[in-house]
């Protein structure tokens, strides 16, 4: 689709003569001969660009481009002046234009300045959106579940987002810890600023410091040039303390100043930075267990929970997994080209008479994998994981008959082929996409089917 530049001059000649350059380009051109007319067609034909022309009767240039922006701020506008009005021109560019051109202007220049102009509205576009779908990624809504323990986490977050509290965000590995986190930055005020992610229990312990707080250049061996930390490349912004209970007690000290002075100070430098972040923290340890153990600093638990909320695990809220179910569900149908319809009763129960110990996360993995093991757009019992249908009983005299080397061997053999079969039966016995879907070399998946006595036929 063409590009829109509305072109406004109260000189016909110029009118026509911008038109003409304009659409021998490609852009799609309207034109008006005053400020009224050019307020009145913005709404009407939206255009990508304006070029308005500074000295007009009436309500002249700079007058409609503060009118115009008074409506979208963002509205791309370029004035054309006359030599002698450069310094009005320059005002206006104050004022809010992007660039001026000065009659008589050169065909090339202009185009060129035009160009720029439309890159930069193309970018502020990308961004808006970008901004638009983060917020809505991460808003309350993607938090997904109706049960009470849900209820209570939206109230907390509700309460504390839009504050600069400090937030301790508790809760078991895989229950969404960083989602919430993240849901709060996105409703806070500082959502136009950087939310930098540290997950201190990933971070060798010899660069957590260099890696958190900077360094200059020299201050050890391999620091060959200065390095920006996490904390001021959060500043303005907010900075999410992942694993927040792996942090060595050294480092702790450091965080510890930060909080209370809101400055760091880089390793081997003496300048001390100051940087306005908010902080969230979270944590799947018991930090008090931590602290008599003399493995976290009291103080700084102190500093940390000003606010707590705690993300419920999934057996707490059963009522969720229906909700969850179909949620995963669309989302991989979506991702993997998928065409899953629904889920089997007797699948859902056993959904919910699962405990879950790896939480949401836990429940996403499992229903990707009976997703793609799926023959028909009924996810079934069958489809599930082992661990969630229930491993088959093993009695003494099975034991006892085989040994346990053996049955184990005999079981895992049969479990192999069953999900050989499956595979082979959902790509239509096509051993190439059966191998790819398995992970393995179609010479392995040959081997495999001599080896249990599979054939295409089956």
């Amino acid at each position: 689709m063409a590009q829109k530049i509305l072109v406004v001059d109260d000189e016909r000649k110029i009118r026509l003569i911008l038109t003409q350059i304009l659409s021998d380009e490609g852009y799609s051109v309207r034109t008006a001969e005053n400020g009224e007319e050019a307020i009145a067609a913005v709404d009407e034909f939206d255009p990508d660009l304006i070029l308005m022309d500074q000295n007009m009767p009436g309500i002249d240039g700079i007058e409609a481009m503060t009118r115009i922006k008074e409506k979208n701020p963002d509205r791309t506008i370029i004035i054309i002046t006359a030599y002698a009005s450069i310094p009005l021109a320059v005002e206006a560019v104050k004022k809010g234009a992007y660039d001026y051109l000065v009659k008589p202007f050169d065909n090339e220049a202009l185009l060129i300045v035009i160009r720029r102009a439309l890159e930069r509205t193309r970018l502020a576009a990308e961004v808006t959106s970008l901004r638009k779908q983060l917020q809505e990624k991460y808003s309350f809504d993607t938090i997904i579940g109706a049960s009470p323990a849900i209820m209570t986490l939206f109230e907390q977050m509700h309460r504390v987002c839009d504050t600069n509290a400090t937030v301790l965000i508790q809760g078991e590995s895989g229950t969404g810890k960083e989602l919430v986190a993240r849901a709060l930055h996105y409703h806070s005020r500082r959502k136009d600023k950087p939310l930098v992610s540290v997950n201190c229990g990933a971070i060798p312990v010899n660069l957590i410091e260099s890696e958190i707080f900077g360094h200059e250049k020299g201050a050890f061996t391999d620091a060959r040039e200065r390095k920006i930390g996490t904390f001021e490349q959060a500043n303005g912004g907010t900075i999410f303390l992942d694993e927040i209970g792996e942090l060595p007690l050294d480092a702790q000290v450091k965080l510890l100043r930060i909080l209370e002075d809101r400055t760091i100070t880089r390793i081997g430098g003496r300048e001390r930075v100051p940087v306005d972040v908010r902080i969230l923290a979270a944590t799947n340890k018991d930090l008090q267990k931590k602290v008599a153990e003399e493995r976290f600093r009291l103080d700084l638990l102190y500093r940390l929970n000003i606010f707590t909320i705690t993300v419920p695990p999934l057996r707490l809220r059963k009522d969720d997994i229906s909700l969850l179910v179909e949620h995963f569900i669309a989302k991989h149908n979506r991702l993997l080209g998928l065409s899953v319809r629904t889920v089997s009763r007797t699948a859902v129960e056993a959904l919910v008479g699962y405990d879950w110990p790896g939480n949401v996360r836990d429940l996403e993995n499992a229903i990707q994998s009976a997703m793609i093991l799926c023959r028909n757009d009924i996810l079934k019992f069958e489809d599930l994981p082992m661990r969630i249908r229930g491993y088959p009983d093993v009695t003494e005299e099975q034991t006892l008959e085989t040994g346990l080397d053996d049955y184990v061997r005999g079981f895992c053999e049969k479990l192999e082929k069953d999900l050989i079969l499956k595979y082979l039966e959902k790509y239509n016995n096509n051993r190439t996409l059966t191998a790819e879907a398995l992970k393995i070399s179609r010479k392995t998946l040959f081997n495999k089917m001599k080896q249990f006595g599979i054939t295409t036929a089956e």
